[in-house]
């Protein structure tokens, strides 16, 4: 793999909880082949856990995406400072515990609401932002998981939010291409993360995700992040609108 795979590029990456956050294994794979990764947090608490475990040079900024001038100011914040970006990850999504929990016949509008908003426009109000400040080419890529084209058990509202979220990306790809912009989606395999944490019955959900790898072996953090780091390269100019699966083969036993 080359090291300079992403030299000189500036990386936004937003979604980085804790080190077990995917969005954390993307920041290691952008930083090790070469890019600037600049984080964003949701609020004060977040960043006191980021400050716990990263290096203190790596430049943050405040954001809250579920407030759409929150997004502007922080993408316009991060271009003074900065100048034009080369790409972001958005890895944001949410549904309170009973939305999530209590099937999808049970959810309540506020509760569909929630889950839509932050998982899916969410991407739409970054992207909006961004791509104001994003060089030609560029490239965003976001977050899904294959609940959003199959009923996975317990997945529930969540499920609905990704494939939101999946057609945003068509659109907004084909609403940016003539700016070079790309807008892809990274469909990963089920490993073990808080928001994974929070589905009823994520155990069980793990282990049958790594029995369905074609290795026996589940997909890591890192190899998601080397994906992601793949379509936020040059090398992947020709790949836009597009859900690409980094689950070790899983979804071909879903199909």
């Amino acid at each position: 793999m080359a090291a300079n795979l992403l030299e000189g590029k500036k990386i936004v990456i937003m979604g980085v909880a804790n080190k077990k956050s995917i969005a954390w294994g993307c920041a290691r794979a952008v930083t090790e082949l070469g890019g600037q990764v600049i984080l964003t947090y949701q609020n004060d608490r977040m960043k006191k856990s980021l400050d716990r475990f990263v290096d203190p040079d790596t430049p943050m900024f405040e954001c809250d995406v579920a407030d759409d001038s929150n997004v502007e100011k922080t993408f316009t914040d991060i271009h003074a400072q900065f100048g034009n970006i080369d790409g972001v990850l958005h890895a944001i999504a949410y549904a309170d515990k009973e939305t999530l929990q209590n099937g999808v016949i049970n959810t309540k509008e506020a509760g569909f609401n929630l889950a839509q908003d932050v998982s899916a426009y969410s991407l739409i109000s970054v992207t909006r932002y961004a791509s104001k400040i994003l060089n030609n080419p560029g490239s965003i890529v976001t977050m899904t998981y294959m609940g959003s084209t199959y009923a996975i058990p317990n997945y529930n509202i969540m499920g609905i939010a990704k494939a939101s979220l999946e057609a945003e990306v068509r659109y907004l790809a084909t609403e940016l291409g003539e700016a070079g912009v790309r807008v892809n989606a990274v469909s990963a395999g089920a490993v073990r993360t808080l928001a994974v944490t929070g589905v009823k019955g994520h155990g069980d959900l793990l282990k049958e995700s790594e029995s369905l790898t074609t290795d026996g072996k589940s997909v890591s953090k890192l190899e998601i992040g080397n994906a992601v780091a793949f379509l936020l390269s040059d090398l992947a100019t020709g790949i836009t609108g597009d859900v690409i699966y980094v689950d070790k083969g899983v979804h071909l036993f879903n199909a």
